[in-house]
């Protein structure tokens, strides 16, 4: 399973199921979660054999018209993805305040490494 998939998996339930990786269509109903895996260490072996597992950074976005309704929906994909024991999340940053000029939505965003 890709960490795209395990993220929309473990997500899933929450903002009425809107949970796009990348962007969402512009008449999506908000709130909705948009995510983007960024990276994250590499595991190097010196045998040069792929690990089984990764490391990948994820910053998750929920959008919605008020600040106050998306941080309610970040601090429930926070729970969410602590929840998820087999991950091993880590919050790497606290969620922070986003807006969007075009669609005028306030957002929040936070990165997390997840173990995949």
């Amino acid at each position: 399973m890709t960490p795209h998939e395990q993220i929309r998996l473990v997500l899933g339930e929450l903002a009425g199921g809107r949970v796009f990786p990348g962007i969402a269509d512009a008449d999506t109903l908000t709130p909705y979660i948009t995510f983007q895996v960024i990276g994250g260490p590499p595991i190097n072996f010196v045998t040069g054999e792929a690990p089984a597992k990764r490391f990948v950074r994820v910053q998750i976005n929920v959008w919605s018209s008020t600040s106050i309704e998306a941080f309610e929906v970040a601090a429930q994909v926070e729970s969410a993805l602590r929840a998820e024991t087999a991950l091993q999340v880590e919050a790497l940053t606290g969620a922070g305040d986003t807006y969007d000029e075009v669609t005028e939505y306030r957002g929040a965003m936070q990165e997390f490494q997840l173990f995949v």
